[in-house]
């Protein structure tokens, strides 16, 4: 890993850290304000989402620490609508699920043919993300 700009490396890594951070927070407010018919599966979901968040930035913490970085203690600020309808808290969910795949892009464009650690990392993170981003488009459809 003597190839790749640590610097940049760890700067991309604490921004993913507190985009995942904002979205345990972003997931667990959305199921608190979730009402309706599908408020059940919509919380587990949501809550699932913010578990899986808060698991992301460990993994990213991790990789920082590993680095020689040092983990922010900071959290991305979280756009909300204030609109709590389930169509608005899934669009905010697919916009956060789409953003934090362009943060894991930016990873990969950085450590690509120089680190097969750093790349597979963030190709698998790209991918989780990417396959939550079309469940959210599919979760909408009901929506539209």
């Amino acid at each position: 890993m003597e190839n790749i700009n640590r610097e940049r490396v760890i700067s991309l890594l604490n921004d993913i850290m507190k985009y995942e951070l904002a979205g345990v927070v972003r997931y667990t407010h959305s199921a608190l304000m979730v009402v309706g018919p599908y408020r059940e599966s919509l919380v587990t979901y949501f809550n699932e989402q913010s578990s899986e968040s808060l698991l992301h930035a460990q993994s990213a913490g991790e990789l920082l620490v590993s680095l020689g970085g040092h983990p922010s203690q900071e959290v991305s600020i979280i756009d909300e609508s204030n609109e709590h309808s389930v169509s608005a808290l899934l669009s905010e969910s697919l916009e956060h699920e789409r953003n934090a795949v362009s943060l894991y892009k930016d990873l990969l464009s950085e450590v690509v043919e120089k680190s097969i650690y750093l790349e597979e990392y963030a190709k698998e993170m790209i991918k989780n993300e990417e396959i939550h981003s079309l469940t959210v488009e599919k979760m909408l459809r009901d929506y539209e």
